[in-house]
C-alpha cells in the first residue's frame, strides 16, 4: 500500500471532490511555466490515487442487525469469520467456561456434517478453521480460496447454528479442556494475568478467568450450552467479516441466505458493570527461579477519547527482553535502565481495553534479589510520563506506534480480525488515514495530562508469582504512585 502521511491523507479526503478544478485552474494559468504546471498536476493526481487506492471497508447490515463488513484486496485468498459480542463476560458465577465450552464444541459434528466430515471437507478445499474466545468476544474465522468463500460461509452457519452438541462429544471435551486448563497452569503469564484480571475486578465477570474453574468444567451440560446460544448468538450481536479476494455484495447475499433467520431481538441482559479496585494478590514460592509481576491502573474503553494517547504511553514505555541487542541504545528510558542495572529478564507494557474499561500497566519477570529496584523504576518512569516527558520521546513512540499498527495488518486474516473487532467495538471501521491523524495530534503536553489523570495517585492493581520476598508492601507501592525516594 503506497504510504501517505495522516495530515496529507485527511487533507486529500476532504478535498477530492474539488481535486479537478484545481488542477484545471493551475493549467489555464499561463504565467506559470508548463513544465512546472504538469508536474503539480500528476503530483496532486498521485496523492488524490494514493489515498483513493487503500482498500474500502464495505458495511452492510441485515434486517435483522447482523453487521456484514469487507475489505477486498483481489487477492485469490480470503479470510471470513464471525465476530460474536459474547465471551466470558456474560456468564455467571455457575456458568463461568459455557462460551469457551462452546467454541471446541463448534467442531465437533453438526445435523450435516459429522466431525470426521468437517475436517475432511477443510482439508480437501486446502482451508484453515478455527476459533478463539475472549472476555467480550467470541470468535469463529475460516481462511480459504476465493473461489471457495460460499462453501466457508456455509460452513460457519452450519457450526454456529446446527452443532449437534452430542452427550459423548461433550464428555471427551470436557477431558480435553480439563488438559488444556492444566497446561494453562504453567503458563505463568496467563496464570499473573488471570490474577491481575481476579484482583482488580474481584467478584465481577471480568475478575473470572476465560476457561473457568475446574467445577463448572466438570458440570457444564448440553442445556447450559443451548442457553448460552439461545440468549446470545442473534443478529445485533454478529458481524460477519472478511478480507481478501472477497466481493461485498457476494458476500451479503450469503449472509442473507445463511444467516437472516437468526432472531432480531437481543432481549438479554445488558452488559454486566465492572469495578476496578486497587488491590493485589501474591502467591510466594520461593522455589521458583524467577518472580513474575504484573501492575496496572485502571484505563479505558475502546472508544474513550483517552484511548489514542495511552497507546502512545504504553509505547513509551515499551518492551525488553535480554536476547535483544542494543538494550542500552534503545529509545526506551526504561529498557536503558534495566539493561544497564541488569534488573530483570524482560518487561513489557500493555494496555488492555475492553468496552467500558481497561487495565494499562506492565508485567515483568525478575531475579528474587532484582524485584525491589524494577519495581521502583518501574515506577519512576510512569511518574516521568506524569510530569516530564519530552516532545522527542513522543514523536518516536508516535512513529512507532503508527509502524506496529501497520505491520500488524500483514495478510488477510489480521485485517479480518481488525474489521471484526472494531466493527463490535466502534460500530465502524477506523480508516488508518483518521487513526494516523489522531495519533499526530498527541503532544507531550496530551501524554502528561492523560498520564496524570490515570496515573498519578491511583491505587495499581497487582499481582505477583513465584519468590517475592523482596517485592514491597502493597502501601509502599501505593505511595510511589506519587513519591519518589530519593
Amino acid at each position: 500500500m503506497t504510504q501517505v502521511s495522516a495530515k496529507m491523507a485527511a487533507s486529500m479526503l476532504r478535498l477530492s471532490g474539488s481535486v479537478g478544478r484545481k488542477v484545471i485552474s493551475g493549467l489555464v494559468n499561463r504565467s506559470q511555466p508548463l513544465q512546472l504546471r504538469l508536474n503539480r498536476c500528476r503530483s496532486t493526481q498521485a496523492a488524490t490515487l494514493a489515498v483513493l487506492n487503500v482498500p474500502e471497508t464495505k458495511v452492510t447490515t441485515l434486517e435483522n442487525g447482523l453487521r456484514v463488513a469487507s475489505e477486498d484486496s483481489g487477492i485469490s485468498t480470503c479470510t471470513v469469520g464471525l465476530w460474536i459480542g459474547a465471551g466470558s463476560r456474560y456468564e455467571n458465577q455457575r456458568n463461568n467456561g459455557t462460551a469457551h465450552f462452546l467454541e471446541h464444541m463448534a467442531f465437533k459434528g453438526t445435523k450435516k456434517r459429522s466431525q470426521l466430515d468437517l475436517e475432511l471437507e477443510i482439508e480437501n478445499m486446502g482451508a484453515h478453521l478455527n476459533a478463539y474466545t475472549s472476555r467480550e468476544q467470541t470468535v469463529y474465522y475460516a481462511k480459504a480460496f476465493s473461489k471457495d468463500l460460499p462453501r466457508a460461509v456455509e460452513i460457519l452457519a452450519d457450526i454456529i447454528q446446527k452443532s449437534t452438541l452430542g452427550e459423548a462429544e461433550i464428555e471427551r471435551e470436557r477431558g480435553v479442556i480439563l488438559r488444556e486448563m492444566q497446561e494453562v497452569e504453567t503458563n505463568l503469564q496467563e496464570v499473573v494475568f488471570d490474577y491481575l484480571h481476579a484482583t482488580a475486578y474481584h467478584s465481577t465477570a471480568l475478575g473470572r478467568t476465560i476457561l473457568g474453574p475446574t467445577e463448572n468444567i466438570k458440570s457444564i451440560n448440553r442445556n447450559d450450552l443451548v442457553e448460552y446460544i439461545t440468549m446470545h448468538y442473534r443478529g445485533p450481536r454478529i458481524v460477519l467479516a472478511a478480507a481478501g479476494g472477497v466481493s461485498h455484495d457476494e458476500l451479503h447475499q450469503l449472509a442473507k441466505y445463511h444467516f437472516g433467520n437468526l432472531p432480531a431481538i437481543y432481549d438479554g441482559e445488558t452488559l454486566p458493570p465492572c469495578t476496578f479496585a486497587g488491590s493485589e494478590i501474591r502467591v510466594r514460592d520461593d522455589k521458583m527461579p524467577l518472580a513474575h509481576i504484573a501492575i496496572s491502573v485502571e484505563a479505558v474503553g475502546w472508544s474513550h477519547p483517552d484511548t489514542i494517547p495511552l497507546m502512545v504511553a504504553n509505547t513509551l514505555i515499551g518492551n525488553w527482553d535480554r536476547s535483544f541487542g542494543g538494550g542500552v541504545n534503545l529509545s526506551s528510558k526504561l529498557a536503558q535502565i534495566t539493561c544497564h542495572g541488569n534488573l530483570c529478564h524482560s518487561f513489557q507494557s500493555f494496555n488492555t481495553c475492553y468496552t467500558d474499561t481497561g487495565l494499562w500497566g506492565l508485567y515483568m519477570v525478575c531475579e528474587p534479589n532484582t524485584v525491589e529496584d524494577m519495581m521502583h523504576f518501574v515506577q519512576r518512569e510512569w511518574i516521568r510520563l506524569c510530569t516530564s516527558v519530552t516532545e522527542n520521546e513522543v514523536a518516536r513512540a508516535k512513529n512507532l506506534l503508527k509502524t506496529n499498527m501497520l505491520l500488524q495488518l500483514d495478510g488477510s486474516t489480521p485485517i479480518c480480525e481488525d474489521i471484526g473487532r472494531q466493527m463490535l467495538c466502534y460500530n465502524r471501521r477506523i480508516p488508518l488515514p483518521e487513526l494516523e491523524a489522531r495519533i499526530d495530534l498527541i503532544d507531550a503536553q496530551t501524554i502528561r495530562d492523560v498520564c496524570t489523570k490515570y496515573i498519578y495517585d491511583k491505587s495499581p492493581a497487582i499481582a505477583a508469582v513465584g519468590p517475592i520476598g523482596q517485592l514491597p508492601e502493597y502501601n509502599q507501592i501505593r505511595s510511589g504512585m506519587y513519591w519518589l525516594r530519593q
